[in-house]
């Protein structure tokens, strides 16, 4: 997979002063996207692959945890939660199989770090599914993928052959005495299997609605054992951290934040991509490395974790890209998918567009969610095609509390976030839709190719 190496990744940054790539980024998951066939074992394998692995086996379960806890290193997938700590809830002693579930049905708008990360470099994946079924001691690991990718399911089955083949998996992994297996499910495509307990009852072949939690999944996850659910990224961090050392990893980021991650720049901007920096970072250095927003425009309304997390404006520039900073300004820090969008967007209309994302993938299972959803729908294109009346803006504030905080999972609170936040930052510009009769933006001038449209024209 070819990655942009002047402004749209992070595998060769360019040289400068302070704010330069070198400086800021931290290319470990995404150091050889670049490279031929970066997706193969013997690429991995000659960027160091599997030797965390090997210094991993000469631990103890116990140890190994520890030491993944000690490292700092936090869920990439959108809470943050300590992955050693989820993964010392795991009971031991207990007589019940111990699973692994890789949560990658990644398909929350604007969040696209995982897929990229899996097509460039699966073993890195593999090679942490394995240090952490050792560590838990579980001798089957599951790997959720959202269905729809399916040259990422092809390059992922390989990547599992292939890692059989080399005697990373299978029967007495590396002469450990230990067994493994790896299978790869494919989804049949629903945002909600996102949610961990939907994934689980969907890889249990049910349909895929939230469980009522206690009991949690370290409990009774998989099948009614206890199980692990860790997102793609976190898990293909493990390997560099035992590789490289907690030292190395806790020199990166902040004090509560340790370490590096994906940041996937995208929307109005001139270089969108993915780029590897130190949680920490901000979105105003992120912006002058990549070129920043696209010529002749200014930055209007970000998202700092995807369209889930209550949208930041240009007054948030300077907020460190860490979960501490970004919930002290008011958001999340999600799967930091930034989503950038220019003055020439209309706040109504994209929180509509993603309200319509959540209504439909709402799996009906509770009410505050399902008619919550639903009828703030109604109320955003009655207001964006200017039937709305002033009274409205009142009750989607309203609708919107009756979900947040009072649905069956996170999706609910997804879709009040962007409700609320808009309606913090650009009150005015909903009541300019009520006023004015309807939308005083112009859609195509929003286009990525709209400029370029205007110039051949001229």
């Amino acid at each position: 997979m070819a990655v942009s190496t002047e402004y749209g990744g992070t595998a060769r940054p360019g040289s400068g002063g302070e704010n330069s790539p070198e400086k800021l980024l931290t290319p470990v998951l995404s150091a050889f996207w670049d490279e031929e066939e970066s997706w193969t074992l013997k690429t991995y394998q000659r960027h160091e692959g599997y030797q965390g692995l090997r210094k991993a086996l000469a631990m103890s379960p116990d140890d190994l945890i520890a030491y993944v806890k000690d490292s700092g290193l936090r869920g990439r997938g959108g809470a943050g939660f300590p992955t050693g700590m989820k993964w010392q809830f795991i009971p031991q002693g207990d007589g019940k199989p111990h699973y692994l579930v890789v949560n990658a049905d990644e398909s929350e708008p604007g969040t696209c770090k995982d897929i990229p990360l899996l097509f460039a470099n699966p073993h890195s994946l593999i090679e942490g599914m394995i240090i952490a079924c050792y560590a838990i001691r579980s001798n089957h690991a599951f790997i959720y993928l959202r269905g729809e990718v399916v040259p990422v399911l092809r390059r992922l089955h390989e990547a599992v052959r292939e890692a059989y083949e080399a005697g990373y998996l299978g029967k007495d992994v590396l002469g450990s005495g230990i067994d493994l297996d790896i299978t790869v499910h494919a989804g049949a495509g629903a945002y909600i299997c996102g949610e961990e307990t939907a994934l689980l009852d969907s890889l249990e072949g049910r349909r895929g609605q939230p469980r009522l939690r206690p009991p949690f999944p370290a409990v009774a996850g998989l099948y009614a054992c206890p199980t692990v659910v860790n997102n793609v990224e976190s898990i293909a961090s493990v390997p560099a951290i035992l590789n490289r050392g907690k030292d190395w990893f806790t020199s990166m980021g902040s004090e509560k934040s340790a370490g590096f991650t994906l940041y996937s720049l995208s929307g109005h901007v001139a270089g969108p991509g993915q780029y590897e920096a130190p949680l920490g970072i901000t979105l105003r250095q992120l912006l002058d490395m990549s070129g920043g927003m696209r010529p002749g425009h200014r930055l209007k309304f970000w998202t700092p974790g995807g369209s889930s997390t209550p949208l930041l404006t240009e007054e948030h520039l300077d907020v460190p890209l860490d979960y501490e900073g970004v919930a002290a300004a008011g958001s999340m820090l999600g799967t930091k998918a930034l989503q950038c969008f220019d003055e020439t967007t209309c706040v109504v209309r994209a929180v509509t567009r993603w309200t319509e994302f959540y209504a439909h993938e709402s799996c009906g299972k509770c009410t505050p969610c399902r008619e919550g959803t639903y009828w703030l729908v109604q109320l955003l294109r009655d207001i964006e095609a200017g039937n709305g009346v002033m009274s409205d803006l009142d009750k989607l504030n309203d609708i919107a509390d009756n979900i947040n905080g009072k649905s069956f999972c996170a999706l609910g609170d997804g879709a009040a976030s962007p409700i609320f936040s808009s309606l913090q930052y650009f009150r005015e510009e909903y009541e300019q839709h009520i006023t004015g009769s309807g939308c005083p933006f112009d859609p195509a001038k929003s286009t990525a190719w709209a400029d370029h449209r205007t110039e051949v024209n001229a």
